[in-house]
């Protein structure tokens, strides 16, 4: 049977394997029904963005570093979502910026972060519903954190608090595929299968002002 997590494995790549393409900090967000340009106005990128390829793009963040306060996101359109990737940043995953970022519209979030913790949110409307850890689904936050918890269970993140017993023996798989299972409900929820190729597309890019 084929695995369903196998698009989203990519993600997982540790530092200096040939997937490591967004390294071990980054946050990917989905936008519905927003252009490119109206995502990096949400973001606070002070002025029109530029055109540019993903790696171009990498390249100005890793150069960016020790020399700027400043974070970089760069956007995509992927049918009617527009799709922001943060590199070593996580801003849309920050509840103070989702109140603005899903104004008037719905914004689902992915960051990993292997010096901190990692995170995923869907949001709506100017309001957090549901926020959590993806190797702790049972923990949650927001306005309606049960909202999509059939998604969650089809996607093998259990919205259900284990038993010690049960989070010992599930431990090293929730852990080990949470960013994939992360991705996994992004997809369902978005219907954007978030795969290297959407990154071939060009990015309009900015720094969003601190």
């Amino acid at each position: 049977m084929a695995d369903p997590l196998a698009p989203f494995r990519w993600l997982e790549a540790l530092p200096g394997e040939h997937d490591d393409l967004l390294g071990e900090i980054f946050c990917v967000s989905f936008f519905r029904r927003l252009e490119p340009a109206e995502v990096l106005r949400r973001f606070g990128v002070g002025r029109p963005g530029r055109e540019m390829t993903f790696h171009e793009l990498a390249g100005e963040v890793w150069e960016a570093i020790g020399m700027t306060d400043d974070d970089y996101v760069g956007v995509v359109q992927a049918g009617e979502w527009g799709v922001a990737v943060e590199l070593r940043g996580f801003q849309a995953v920050l509840a103070d910026r989702l109140t603005g970022l899903s104004r008037g519209c719905e914004v689902v979030a992915v960051a990993r972060h292997d010096h901190a913790e990692d995170s995923f949110v869907y949001a709506a409307d100017g309001e957090v519903v549901t926020t959590f850890t993806p190797h702790s689904p049972g923990t949650r936050w927001g306005g309606d954190p049960d909202r999509i918890n059939e998604l969650m269970r089809e996607t093998g993140l259990p919205p259900e608090k284990l038993d010690e017993e049960a989070w010992e023996a599930t431990w090293d798989d929730m852990y080990t595929n949470r960013i994939s299972r992360a991705f996994l409900l992004a997809a369902k929820i978005t219907g954007v299968v978030f795969t290297p190729s959407v990154l071939d597309e060009p990015l309009l890019a900015g720094a969003i002002s601190q």
